[in-house]
Parts: C-alpha cells; structure tokens; sequence
C-alpha cells in the first residue's frame, strides 16, 4: 500500500482526468477574455478573440479538404519575399 493518500483509489474517470487540448482553453480564453493579446510576433498582435476566429477558419479550410482526426499536417515556411 502506498503511504500518500493522493496515490490510493484514484482511477480516471471525469472528475480527475480530462485528456489535455488547447480547445477548450481557447474558447473559453476567447470568450472570457476577447480583446487581451494572445499572440505577439513581431509588430504583429492578435487578440484572443481573432486568433480563435483565425484557428476556426483553419480548422475548417482543413475540413473542407477531407484532412480530420488522426490525420498529420505540416507547415513548412517559405521565406519573405519583401
């Protein structure tokens, strides 16, 4: 038997384990706090309100050409043509 008491009789189930996805956290960031900054790159800065509305179209342009759970994607990043 073990001798810490958080170890014993913890098997997962929904009130201790819930599998780990930015998801939820950016829609409920998105929704609680829409305008604060979320990103910074460069002289860039979106708000957690845009980069929520930016990753649900990507989401969706993915969707639409057939890509879905399980599925991989890549993104490989061509250089400045300025």
């Amino acid at each position: 038997m073990s001798a810490n008491p958080y170890a014993q009789h913890l098997d997962k189930c929904a009130a201790n384990f819930q599998p780990l996805s930015p998801l939820p956290f950016l829609q409920r960031a998105a929704a609680i706090y829409p305008e604060r900054i979320a990103v910074i790159h460069g002289s860039r800065q979106h708000s957690y309100a845009e980069l929520y509305q930016r990753t649900r179209r990507l989401a969706s342009a993915l969707s639409r050409r057939g890509i879905g759970p399980g599925d991989t994607v890549s993104v490989r990043q061509i250089a400045d043509p300025t």
